[in-house]
This record gives C-alpha cells, sequence and structure tokens, in this order.
C-alpha cells in the first residue's frame, strides 16, 4: 500500500489517482479517504490528479494512541505533501478536515497551495461560549464521547441517520451511505475517535482562516445536523478574504455522499477547478 512516513514514525496511507494538477482531499471524523471516491474519480477523469489520505488512527494510516490534535493533523499534512513534492494545490477539506485544511495554512502558509475547499467545515469554532452563540452545547460532546465509549458500533450506526440527513422527509440517503459510515467508523481507532471530539469542539481556527490568501470556495448545507452553518461556514466565509460561499438547501452534513448532493458538489468543484 502507498504510505508516507511522517516525522514521527507513523505511516498515513493514501490513493493517489490520476494525472495533472493535484487536489489532496482531507476527510472528516470518523471517516478516511475512502469518503471521498467519488470525488477522486471525478477529478481525476477531469484531468486532475486525486489524492485522499487516511488520517493518522483512522483507515489504513498507522492506529496510534496518541496525536489527535490539529497541530499534528497539519504536520502530518504537510509531511505528506512534501514527501510527494505536491505543488499548485487545491485542497479539499470536509467537516473536521477543515480545521486540518486551516492550521495547516496557519502553520506552514500557503507557498505549496492554489486554492482551497471548505465542505461542511468546522472552522472558525463549533463550542458554544458567549463569544460563539450558535456553537453546539459542551453537553453534545460530551455525549457523543460518551456514546462511542459506551458501545461505539451502535453509535456509528444511530449516528448517521443525522449525519446524512436521514430523519428529514423526502431525504435520498441509502442504506449503503449508513453503512458506508458505520464501516469507516469502526475503522477508527476509539482512542482517536473520542481526542478527536475534544480536538474538533474546542479548537479555535480564527487567526489560521485570517492566514488564507488563496481563491476559497465554502460548502455548507443549510440542514447540516452535526456542524451548524451559523455557527461555521457564514462565519468563515466573512473571515476568509474574498471567499466565496455556496449554501445548499436542505443539505445535510454529508454533502458530498448523498445522491443529489453528491453531484451537485461534484460539479461546483470542477467549476472552481477549472476557475
Amino acid at each position: 500500500m502507498p504510505t508516507v512516513a511522517t516525522r514521527d514514525g507513523v505511516e498515513i496511507f493514501y490513493k493517489d489517482w490520476g494525472q495533472g494538477r493535484p487536489v489532496v482531499f482531507l476527510h472528516g471524523w470518523p471517516l478516511n479517504g475512502d469518503a471521498w471516491q467519488d470525488q477522486l474519480k471525478a477529478v481525476a477523469d477531469a484531468g486532475f490528479r486525486g489524492i485522499a489520505h487516511d488520517r493518522r488512527g483512522h483507515g489504513r494510516s498507522t492506529p496510534v494512541y496518541n496525536g489527535y490534535d490539529f497541530d499534528t493533523f497539519a504536520d502530518d499534512l504537510n509531511d505528506l505533501l512534501t514527501e510527494l513534492d505536491l505543488r499548485d494545490v487545491t485542497l479539499v477539506a470536509h467537516s473536521m478536515g477543515g480545521g486540518e485544511l486551516a492550521r495547516y495554512i496557519g502553520r506552514h502558509g500557503t507557498g505549496r497551495l492554489r486554492s482551497a475547499v471548505l465542505l461542511s467545515a468546522i472552522t472558525p469554532l463549533m463550542l458554544q461560549g458567549p463569544g460563539n452563540p450558535e456553537g453546539v452545547p459542551q453537553s453534545v460532546f460530551d455525549d457523543i464521547k460518551s456514546g462511542i465509549l459506551a458501545e461505539r458500533s451502535q453509535f456509528w450506526k444511530d449516528m448517521a441517520v443525522g449525519f446524512f440527513g436521514a430523519n428529514r422527509d423526502g431525504h435520498q440517503v441509502t442504506q449503503g451511505n449508513k453503512d458506508a459510515f458505520w464501516s469507516m467508523g469502526m475503522a477508527q481507532t476509539i482512542e482517536g475517535g473520542v481526542d478527536c471530539v475534544d480536538a474538533f469542539a474546542s479548537t479555535d481556527f480564527y487567526h489560521d482562516l485570517k492566514k488564507f490568501d488563496i481563491p476559497t470556495l465554502v460548502v455548507h448545507g443549510d440542514d447540516d445536523q452535526i456542524v451548524p452553518i451559523d455557527a461555521t461556514a457564514r462565519k468563515s466565509a466573512e473571515i476568509i478574504p474574498n471567499a466565496m460561499l455556496k449554501v445548499y438547501e436542505g443539505g445535510s452534513h454529508g454533502i458530498a455522499l448523498v445522491p443529489g448532493d453528491k453531484e451537485r458538489f461534484n460539479q461546483d468543484l470542477l467549476e472552481f477547478l477549472h476557475s
């Protein structure tokens, strides 16, 4: 399997499809690079080079017990881009991956980058507080961690419903969507599952977003039950200079996977790549 070794010896698995200008995909929690298969094929077929890695402790990468924080994730991404010598890169990040993208720019700059896409991303801050009343209460994150620790297999089955909006009238969510979510969740370490909740709940990416100096597309569903749009995408689009915001009416958190929305997102992504 193709892997890159990080500076601390973690093996990061990645897919590498196609030829051309690189498009690197950063997955959400608790997923892995398989979540991007539709988009990898779309960009490869369109003449780009699609790359998607499994974050440490997820999928086929080393199942480590520690390092589940955004400074580490950003440095892992830097190790991947450096080892593959990727330049003129478009980074496409979903959910927690949006924090990885933002922190990468905050720590390593945009010298290797051409543009960025934030999809249903957690930036700038998820946790509710006096300065972020639109955010998610701490009790929600505590319940997520308790669910993982109590019986994570059933927890992933239950969480898939809200993740994809399968509890909404007229949804197009398939059983396959929910099964794939469960499978990827089970391929994440239990320690990673819990530690990542603390990381994506409380990490503030405001200063990272201020450092964006590349074209940025922000895409979010207005019925995202996992990452509320008013706390995240609308604020990110205001902070990032000249960002473009696209709101998918009725869109869930799993836009890139659900039939209907994923085709729309693929088209928007390709138009952005060609712009």
